[in-house]
């Protein structure tokens, strides 16, 4: 017998069945990374996670005599409907055994969920904030997923929500680069080179956490107004600011971290992250004493570096800021001897730093794929 309950975040019971879902269907498979606990405990927590502060979500999970085969987050972010004079619900944490029944009596609950709420169009898998990840994996399976930054699912996701009616509202492309192989090009390290000898625009770097820290506020209030034109973008709120910059500096290398500075302002940005992959599947979810040791070691030896949050304000694109930008990640690929460098989930809109990308020998590797239904 099938039936879908809605998550009582306060039951232990059920929020152990939604929890514990994924690492049931995923148990042992080479490519998921498993999740923290503690990071989705958070996402369905109503007094911690910022996101509740001006918007509402609920969960819910589809059971089969009472063990539960499927689970999803339903969402009204209202900033970002107000911003983008929208009425779009979205979805997230979508887990799902391959049921196609048990895939719809799930998705049905979250329609008659939106519409209570007068909206018309259900969008995702979008979380509760900007790094959350975007999409589902719908090319690339034979690759692990980097960290908790991208997702990682089975091949028949997309057919389960095309079953339902969705289709696609936006591509995230990911793309590899090898060292061994790539050479920035002449042009582009001349370029860089001349726009920081003049001090037109130039490269803020940081040598320790204390100080990074110390510009997080910057950097965050930066960040808020860097990409309005972004697919995704909403303006976030002071406190979403300090949690999101908060989760960066949890995992940060401050010496991958780079921003570029015209004059007293922040015009772009390049976050890189050590790839700790392989430490948190030995984690499996589970952030112990030795596990956080493990994690830390694992920063040390990481062959494979992720570029995330990487980007620069479009009107300096013409005077070589973006070369600037792509001198400063070949830096830090080449600088700590990294085997591997993956630029995560550049938006398809984002078209000029995707042909760059192309141009500069880039190869893609993964495609994670927003839905949308109309409703």
């Amino acid at each position: 017998m099938i039936t879908v309950e809605k998550l009582d975040t306060r039951n232990r019971r059920q929020l152990r069945q939604f929890l514990q879902l994924p690492y049931r269907l995923y148990r042992r498979h080479p490519q998921w990374v498993p999740p923290p606990l503690s990071d989705v405990k958070t996402m369905l927590n109503r007094e911690q996670h910022p996101f509740y502060e001006h918007s509402e979500a609920d969960f819910f999970m589809v059971l089969r005599d009472g063990e539960a085969v499927g689970r999803i987050a339903v969402m009204e972010n209202r900033p970002f409907n107000t911003y983008h004079n929208t009425r779009k619900a979205q979805f997230y944490l979508f887990e799902c055994e391959n049921d196609p029944m048990a895939a719809q009596q799930l998705l049905v609950r979250a329609f008659e969920w939106a519409r209570r709420r007068d909206l018309d169009t259900m969008v995702g898998p979008k979380g509760f904030g900007p790094v959350d990840g975007y999409g589902i994996l719908v090319s690339g399976f034979e690759h692990r997923q980097m960290m908790t930054m991208l997702k990682y699912n089975y091949d028949y996701y997309p057919q389960l929500l095309e079953a339902q009616g969705f289709e696609k509202e936006v591509d995230f492309v990911s793309s590899r680069i090898d060292p061994q192989t790539y050479e920035l090009p002449e042009r582009v390290q001349r370029i860089a080179r001349r726009l920081e000898e003049r001090g037109s625009l130039k490269v803020k770097r940081f040598a320790s956490k204390r100080d990074l820290k110390s510009w997080s506020r910057r950097i965050g209030e930066a960040y808020n107004g860097a990409f309005v034109n972004n697919w995704e973008y909403y303006p976030l709120t002071q406190r979403e600011l300090d949690f999101v910059v908060g989760n960066i500096l949890t995992i940060a290398d401050p010496r991958l971290i780079k921003i570029i500075m015209h004059e007293d302002d922040i015009v772009g940005f390049l976050f890189g992250f050590p790839d700790i992959s392989a430490a948190l599947q030995r984690a499996g979810g589970r952030l112990t004493p030795w596990a956080l040791v493990d994690i830390l070691r694992e920063v040390g030896r990481a062959k494979t570096v992720a570029l995330n949050g990487a980007g620069i304000l479009p009107e300096f694109h013409g005077i070589g800021g973006n070369a600037l930008l792509y001198a400063e990640m070949d830096r830090t690929i080449r600088d700590y001897n990294f085997e591997n460098a993956a630029m995560i989930q550049i938006a398809e809109t984002a078209v000029q730093m995707r042909s760059d990308l192309q141009n500069l020998g880039a190869q893609e590797y993964q495609n994670h794929r927003v839905y949308q239904r109309a409703l």
